[in-house]
């Protein structure tokens, strides 16, 4: 047996690094392709074109790694079956799950790194990238920004037609808008040309723009100003704006560089949930109490008197005398018919001012949720993507072995090894698997789905798909026993007829 699992796990494995490297080769020319316009005609050197496409591997490797998984559990154990290996082993005693126990044992091992990886390499990857991307945009600040789009470039939103001259250093048609904290672009700059001006070591990035017009919404400080639209509006022959770019940090571990969910191990994402959630409570706790005592609804109840109780029963009887009197008052002076409309008690002039008054109020609330909303949304649907980097670490590990127990047991069905349909049958159940993630991911991050649901989802689907696979390989059985389900139908046939002759006779 160990001569038989020694066979088994060099043939898989040379199959594993081999898929391994030709899928990473093609990955990584699809992430050229991706990132073309922002490395190609920058100014950029080697060296750093390199270390971009270096510090991206750990990314490719979470997509990489369950294909490979995938593809080379599939040409392994097909081509055992094809090559009448897998007759050998049962006509010997040995069984599909005993000659994919030393695989199992890897597949276990592999999870195990594949979590490290996770956890450990892909966070700094992305602290990597996002450090050098700052180097970039600070030594060659062209290279922020892509012709024809909105590029974020430190709080502005920045759009050009055409860059030309020594690093793309001209702007053409240049649209700028500038952030809030709320998020929101309330000043817009149009200029009909601009150069960007950076020194290497300075940590700010000078856009000089020329011939244009600027444009400033402004927020009054009442609500009542709110309804005028106020705005600024100005022409510039030349207008200067610097933009501070993050110093460049030698240092890339440094912890105050952690930024983004990606950027975190799990240590760091359950401590930042609690905060998050934390957070996120006091926000909707103290918004509601806000809004709450601005409509003057659910007043607490009057405490009870704490007096001793024969001075409160006299002072409750001496008070039900006067309004009793005060009432034989009312009533002789005032008719007692009853009001259907409350309204109806004041004074035209007094139900203009009541309706007025309301309806500012109503107003004013209705803009402050609205408002809020916005804020509530962006903060909850950063709690949900830290809940979903977390669990998408340990469905990384977990999918290897389910996606093992999905390939082994189609190999040993399909009987077919080599690069043709097991390639094809590998890409489509890979792609069926990263789509329901993708599609997944971005549900549970806009809180249509819960985050761990988003997470596991492609996974918990791919282990029942595991499970009967491994069942009909194990009864030698094929794909689908569609002989079975014909002859069924054929008995059913058969059965209809003789009771048709039974009521003929």
């Amino acid at each position: 047996m160990r001569i038989l699992d020694s066979y088994i796990l060099k043939r898989f494995l040379y199959n594993f690094f081999s898929s391994f490297l030709i899928l990473m080769f093609i990955f990584i020319f699809q992430t050229i392709w991706l990132f073309i316009d922002d490395l190609a005609g920058k100014g950029l050197d080697i060296i750093i074109i390199g270390k971009f496409l270096f510090y991206l591997l750990p990314n490719l490797t979470e997509k990489v790694l369950p294909l490979t998984v995938l593809l080379s559990s599939i040409l392994t154990f097909g081509t055992f079956a094809e090559n009448y290996e897998f007759a050998a082993m049962k006509a010997s005693g040995i069984s599909l799950q005993r000659a994919m126990l030393p695989l199992v044992i890897l597949m276990i091992i592999l999870g195990g790194v594949a979590f490290y990886f996770a956890n450990s390499v892909i966070p700094a990857s992305e602290q990597k990238i996002y450090n050098l991307r700052r180097n970039i945009a600070t030594v060659k600040p062209a290279a922020a920004v892509v012709e024809g789009v909105f590029s974020d470039v430190e709080g502005y939103n920045i759009k050009v037609d055409e860059k030309y001259g020594d690093n793309d250093r001209y702007l053409s048609d240049v649209v700028i808008h500038r952030k809030t904290n709320l998020e929101k672009n309330n000043t817009v700059i149009k200029a009909t040309g601009g150069e960007l001006k950076s020194q290497e070591g300075s940590g700010i990035i000078q856009l000089v723009l020329s011939d244009g017009h600027y444009y400033e919404e402004i927020t009054p400080k009442s609500g009542s100003g709110k309804d005028n639209s106020p705005f600024a509006k100005a022409n510039f022959e030349t207008y200067t704006i610097n933009i501070e770019v993050p110093d460049n940090v030698q240092d890339l571990e440094e912890e105050r560089n952690v930024r983004t969910d990606k950027m975190k191990n799990v240590a760091r994402l359950n401590k930042d949930i609690d905060s998050l959630k934390e957070n996120n409570v006091k926000v909707v706790t103290a918004f509601s109490k806000n809004i709450t005592n601005r409509m003057g609804a659910f007043l607490p109840l009057t405490k009870p008197d704490s007096l001793p109780a024969q001075k409160t029963f006299k002072k409750s009887s001496d008070t039900a005398l006067i309004n009793a009197k005060y009432r034989k008052k009312l009533l002789k002076k005032k008719d007692t018919t009853p009001v259907e409309n409350l309204m109806d008690l004041y004074q035209e002039y007094q139900q203009i001012q009541i309706m007025s008054t309301a309806k500012n109020s109503v107003s004013n609330i209705l803009n402050s949720v609205l408002g809020k909303k916005e804020e509530i949304q962006r903060r909850y649907k950063i709690y949900n993507m830290h809940i979903l980097s977390l669990h998408k670490k340990f469905a990384l590990a977990l999918s290897c072995i389910i996606l093992f127990f999905v390939g082994a047991p189609l190999g040993a069905i399909i009987r077919k090894g080599g690069l043709g349909l097991p390639m094809v049958i590998a890409i489509v159940l890979f792609l069926t698997y990263y789509f329901i993630g993708v599609f997944a991911g971005n549900y549970a991050k806009e809180g249509n789905i819960h985050p761990i649901l988003g997470a596991w989802l492609s996974t918990l689907i791919m282990l029942p798909l595991g499970v009967y696979l491994t069942k009909r390989a194990t009864a030698d059985r094929g794909l689908m026993d569609f002989g079975h389900g014909i002859e069924k139908v054929k008995e059913f046939f058969r059965g209809f007829r003789k009771k048709n002759k039974v009521i003929a006779s």
